[in-house]
């Protein structure tokens, strides 16, 4: 398809990546890891439960996000209307999108011969990772050098490896 309607389009799209903000995808995945850490007694369904926690407290603190931008900052300084609470919604959506990757983890462990605790560290490590995944992506986005989005990766590293010695000492 082209023509004025899809350069338009493609022109929008283009400027919603360049204004896009990786911050709630990192904090997702640190939040994310964070669910795991605290799962620690989980009922007759681990997998699920867990899946399920994964995914309702990442939408959960999606919704208090957008709730805190539309009737914090945007109310104080401008109406809101049906386009600024989608923008507003569509912004903070990393926020329950980070809870994904180790939702699906934690799913396809018995595919891989894991059990619950397994699982666990699995959903961990690719919380860890999609945390170093995002701020990576944050800097890029922002036109980092190479140097600086070494520097994010590693610093996310840093604590994400934080994240799991809690784990290891909370188990332990």
């Amino acid at each position: 398809m082209t023509g004025p309607g899809a350069t338009a389009r493609g022109t929008r799209r283009a400027e919603r990546r360049a204004r896009t903000d990786y911050t709630g995808g990192v904090y997702g995945s640190m939040l994310a890891a964070s669910v795991v850490i605290g799962a620690g007694s989980l009922g007759s369904y681990p997998r699920t439960e867990l899946v399920l926690l994964l995914v309702l407290t990442g939408v959960v603190f999606w919704v208090a996000h957008v709730h805190a931008q539309l009737f914090g900052a945007h109310l104080a300084q401008q109406g809101l209307d049906r386009r600024v609470v989608l923008r507003v919604c569509r912004d903070e959506w990393p926020i329950a999108k980070a809870a994904v990757p180790p939702a699906a983890a934690v799913a396809v462990s018995p595919l891989l011969g894991l059990d619950v605790r397994g699982a666990l560290w699995l959903a961990l490590c690719v919380a860890v990772a999609g945390q170093v995944g995002w701020s990576v992506a944050a800097a890029s986005r922002a036109g980092a050098s190479p140097r600086l989005m070494a520097a994010t990766a590693s610093v996310n590293l840093l604590l994400g490896l934080l994240i799991i010695s809690v784990k290891i000492v909370l188990t332990h």
